[in-house]
């Protein structure tokens, strides 16, 4: 009997012995980032070999430098931070780098942060709160220039349940180095509209988050998003398959009056291009401190300023917002002067702020209210 056991023996100590030399080594138990009850925040990084790691918050105007311990665990507590939600990241010995304990990441091909949410006494808008809850959906469509293109879908609360009923549109479109993803999971989107939906302050209404580059066509190097060629392609995009596909596959009401488009930096160059130039597929055009050049004007807004008249017939609403300590203030601000001699009716609105996801959540809280209606 006793050599048969010497095997069994011989094959638990090997699995055993490679099992724990397999495994990285472990470090002390880390939590980032910690939002505290007084809404200050404690964030971590584990690094022993690290010099120096700071962390680069958007709720702070420079990186602030962080404390190692014995072992090895950097960190640094500030605030009370007013209630939002934030990028944030670690830069290590000069190296910006995601929070590798937090599954809350930034969408963006630009940069890699991380997302930390300190809520309020009152919930925020952005604030899952128990209410009824819309549907995401991850669906993809084909261009035969482009291929197979993402897209993010928002379908209300209800959608599901009721097959008869047909709804309005928004068409949702991110900034320049964002993707598809970065409206729900940055934006809160559909959130948001939960939440007004709930509170009988927004109509129920579609919401479709496309991939705004024509990327393979137009390189992910090219620039801003409503650059020319990229205007061009997307435009092709949108208008022979994007819409097509979202019309076949969903109930919308296909009246331009039932159909939005707004978008943020980049994107927001695109939407007004797309938006003022097809009067007769949208009512609603909404730009989130969009990007735009002052020589460009003329060119991308042909149609509008064409015949300014028939613009303000076409459009119920023409909204433009920007935070007054946006890079882009001083060229909107030139775009509106231009929008008042035309006499084309706009409404605009200024807040505080810069070129943040923080305010996107405003802006989108403040047109999805006026949507539809």
């Amino acid at each position: 009997m006793k050599w048969k056991l010497q095997p069994v023996l011989f094959w638990a100590f090997l699995s055993v012995y490679t099992l724990a030399f397999a495994q990285p080594p472990r470090g002390p138990f880390v939590i980032s980032p910690q939002v505290n009850s007084d809404k200050t925040v404690t964030f971590r990084f584990l690094s022993r070999a690290a010099k120096e790691v700071k962390l680069n918050a958007q709720f702070e105007k420079a990186p602030v430098a962080m404390t190692k311990d014995t072992s090895g665990v950097w960190s640094v507590t500030l605030g009370p931070v007013k209630p939002d939600m934030y990028p944030y990241s670690f830069v290590v010995d000069g190296i910006s780098v995601a929070d590798p304990r937090n599954s809350a990441i930034f969408p963006n091909e630009g940069f890699q942060n991380s997302i930390v949410e300190i809520t309020g006494d009152v919930p925020l808008v952005h604030t899952i709160q128990n209410v009824p809850h819309g549907t995401v959906s991850y669906r993809y469509y084909n261009s035969p220039e482009l291929g197979t293109r993402p897209v993010v879908i928002y379908t209300p609360p209800g959608y599901e349940k009721d097959s008869k009923t047909k709804y309005p549109v928004l068409y949702l479109l991110h900034g320049t180095t964002d993707t598809e993803e970065t409206w729900t999971k940055v934006g809160r989107a559909n959130i948001i509209l939960d939440n007004l939906i709930a509170q009988d302050k927004a109509k129920p209404m579609i919401i479709v988050m496309p991939y705004g580059r024509a990327y393979p066509v137009i390189s992910k190097s090219s620039g801003s998003l409503r650059n020319w060629e990229n205007l061009q392609e997307f435009k092709k995009d949108f208008l022979n398959n994007l819409l097509p596909f979202i019309e076949q596959n969903y109930r919308i009401k296909k009246d331009k009056d039932s159909r939005a488009i707004a978008g943020f930096s980049g994107g927001g160059g695109e939407t007004l291009y797309l938006g003022l130039n097809n009067p007769d597929l949208f009512s609603w055009v909404c730009g989130f401190a969009p990007g735009m050049l002052k020589n460009e004007f003329d060119r991308n807004n042909a149609v509008a300023f064409e015949d300014p008249a028939k613009t303000n017939q076409r459009l119920k609403l023409f909204w433009i917002g920007v935070g007054k300590e946006d890079g882009l203030y001083a060229v909107i601000s030139d775009y509106l002067k231009v929008l008042d001699e035309k006499k084309i009716k706009h409404e605009t609105f200024i807040s505080d702020g810069g070129h943040t996801w923080m305010n996107c959540k405003l802006y989108l809280t403040t047109i999805a209210q006026k949507l539809f209606k």
